[in-house]
């Protein structure tokens, strides 16, 4: 089988071909053949050697770790999954720029029967993020308003569906008026371009000044600061890029609550695994549901173009949709 790797970290010319074995099936383990995979960030910053591999550390390393595909073979003790079903889910174990890999069925899910396979590559890692952030971390509930910087973001456009799934009011931020047209379609109650108006002025004319009940952070950096002051007293703040400095002076002075989301995290232990996959279903369902749709950027890649694909994707031409990467 073909496996696209790379053998030191650098640039995206670094990929190459190369060819391995299909390995075989035991235990509960299941053979998939990938379908496609998407870009997430951190697929960019582990090439460049900036964010360390921790699952799968040496060289040659194959990248990525969302998926779609079909079931093709499974192991003696595959109770959940059968051949020729097709699921969806992270393997941040071997990678995912590869024809074929060995996964464990509790950690996958079955891919939304509505959804052309391809694009279910999608969603994992961006949606279990949203998810963790807004319900096992932040306790959104019907009724709650709250702020989703980056409402056209591969994050935030799942975020905003999900918080309106669930009964909350939403209020989102773009740059760009294309894209406030976009989140107004996904659901969103307000869109506030933030370059046209300053945190306190949209916080007055939403809020009456008290602030939104939860603030998403999907941007970080400065902007983190501009979500602590958005946020009510004793509000929640929910960010997934955390790794800048601040004054975390207004964070004590409003009593507020960070929360720091980094899904990988909980990858490392069996039981968040399971607590993935079973994420994933519920995104399935809602899919299928009607109440959430990934949006797709229309430049696909194939596996010979990786390189292009991460070219395109870290020369900020994605102007928005998850960018899939399709094995043909």
């Amino acid at each position: 089988m073909k496996a696209i790797v790379i053998h030191q970290y650098g640039d995206s010319s670094e990929f190459k071909n190369i060819e391995l074995s299909i390995p075989k099936p035991s235990g509960h383990q299941v053979l998939v053949k990938v379908s496609a995979t998407s870009i997430n960030p951190i697929d960019t910053k582990i090439r460049k050697g900036i964010v360390p591999n921790a699952f799968h550390p040496n060289f040659p390393m194959i990248l990525h770790s969302d998926f779609s595909g079909e079931v093709v073979e499974v192991g003696e003790n595959v109770s959940r999954f059968s051949v020729g079903d097709f699921v969806f889910g992270l393997n941040v174990f071997t990678g995912t720029l590869s024809d074929y890999f060995l996964i464990e069925e509790t950690v996958i899910a079955k891919a939304p029967k509505n959804l052309p396979i391809q694009e279910a590559a999608s969603l994992p890692l961006t949606a279990i993020t949203a998810w963790e952030a807004l319900f096992d971390r932040g306790n959104l509930k019907q009724g709650d308003h709250i702020l989703i910087h980056g409402g056209a973001g591969g994050v935030g456009h799942l975020a905003i569906q999900l918080a309106k799934a669930s009964g909350a009011t939403v209020t989102t931020t773009v740059s760009s008026n294309e894209k406030a047209i976009l989140v107004k379609k996904l659901g969103a109650d307000h869109v506030i371009n933030y370059k046209e108006e300053t945190v306190q002025e949209y916080v007055n004319r939403l809020t009456d000044g008290q602030g939104f009940d939860l603030v998403f952070d999907t941007v970080g950096k400065e902007n983190l600061d501009k979500s602590f002051i958005a946020v009510k007293p004793k509000g929640t703040v929910l960010a997934i890029a955390a790794r800048s400095t601040h004054d975390l002076s207004l964070l004590h002075n409003k009593s507020l609550s960070l929360h720091v989301i980094f899904i990988l995290l909980t990858q490392k232990t069996e039981e968040g695994r399971k607590e993935h996959s079973a994420i994933l279903n519920k995104i399935a369902t809602l899919v299928e549901e009607g109440k959430l749709k990934p949006l797709i950027n229309p430049k696909s890649f194939t596996f010979d173009q990786v390189k292009d694909a991460h070219d395109y994707f870290e020369n900020n031409e994605v102007q928005f949709g998850k960018v899939l990467i399709e094995n043909k």
